[in-house]
């Protein structure tokens, strides 16, 4: 029997998971990774989280371990964080977490204690071809697909992973963990950075990065506001500006490094679009011998749409043009390109 070891959440994503690959007769082991744990006073369901995994693993009669990765975290997600927002860009944390410590950390253990595959509750599929090159597909529903936030991984990452559910909707994912009444079948999904829960962004990053006020400002220069510091704000963003009595949503359209300011405005602003971005390089998934011009899709935020676009090769990197100006293009996000449904290539947005 091919032995599996499932990544194992309080998620019903990945209780899911390991149900199915049992029933089809896997030798299937359960590993929960503690990657963050808060201090006391601070809110961190961690330890419950534990306890709700190891209850499923209980219930499907699987092996049940936890492995402390803090210390990897620390250093390749939470140091990737801090420093992004330091340089006043918007990182992701999610897409670190997968290619670093999910699909490597994990994955190199998993292969030095003799499984054949790490398999995780990801919507999104892996497929290989005849020359065994292995592709990174969208899931069937484009607002829950999750390719975007593996678009850094490697063939050989893709190789040894399996996504039992990826060809389910989220819907039947949950009739299925109602069916073999599994203890988390009626768990609520989360939205939370990867690992770090459900925390109040401004105060984590004040860990490691000493706040400074500034000026908000409207696009004709009229002062608005204070805020904390502009690092803690991405371009687009409307929540958490705590400015009153305007008469319609304003969003956050530039940040002025120098003088440490934002400028505001609405959605409407043109000042908030943009028909191109840049990026220094590109990580191909599976080949690098694309034909430049190329035109492809793109996405530069989870749940986006496909956005037509062509790519243009320069001197000193990639220009990416698109039909359509797009709302928000953000620094430190990730630009991911597709080819029909397969992801072919991302990298940071300059």
């Amino acid at each position: 029997m091919k032995k599996i070891l499932v990544w194992l959440s309080w998620w019903v994503d990945s209780a899911v998971s390991a149900y199915l690959l049992k029933k089809q007769w896997y030798d299937v082991t359960a590993w929960f990774m503690i990657n963050y744990m808060a201090p006391e006073w601070e809110f961190c369901p961690t330890k419950e989280d534990i306890e709700v995994a190891k209850e499923v693993a209980t219930y499907l009669d699987i092996p049940f371990f936890t492995f402390d990765y803090r210390d990897t975290y620390a250093e390749k997600v939470l140091w990737y964080m801090y420093e992004g927002y330091k340089k006043w860009i918007t990182p992701n944390p999610d897409i670190m977490c997968n290619s670093e410590v999910k699909f490597k950390v994990f994955l190199d253990e998993a292969l030095e204690h003799g499984f054949d595959w790490v398999a995780m509750g990801h919507y999104s599929n892996i497929v290989e071809d005849k020359d065994w090159i292995f592709h990174l597909k969208k899931w069937i529903d484009n607002n829950k697909d999750q390719s975007y936030f593996l678009a850094w991984l490697s063939q050989f990452q893709l190789s040894k992973a399996l996504f039992p559910i990826g060809k389910l909707e989220k819907p039947r994912v949950r009739e299925i963990a109602e069916e073999a009444w599994l203890p988390n079948a009626k768990r609520k999904d989360s939205q939370w950075i990867c690992f770090v829960w459900k925390v109040d962004l401004s105060k984590f990053l004040e860990k490691k990065i000493k706040p400074k006020t500034g000026i908000v400002k409207d696009t004709s220069w009229k002062i608005l506001w204070e805020h904390k510091w502009v690092f803690y704000y991405t371009i687009g963003q409307r929540k958490g500006l705590d400015i009153w009595g305007q008469s319609e949503p304003i969003f956050i359209v530039k940040k002025d490094i120098v003088k440490n300011e934002i400028i505001v405005w609405t959605a409407n602003d043109l000042e908030l679009f943009d028909d191109k971005l840049f990026v220094s390089e590109f990580h191909y998934l599976w080949k690098n011998d694309f034909k430049f011009p190329l035109k492809a899709k793109c996405k530069i935020r989870y749940r986006q749409a496909d956005q037509e676009c062509i790519i243009i090769k320069e001197r000193k990197g990639f220009k990416v043009e698109f039909l359509e100006k797009q709302r928000a293009i953000a620094s430190g996000q990730i630009c991911a390109i597709y080819i029909d449904d397969d992801l072919v290539m991302s990298w940071v947005i300059n």
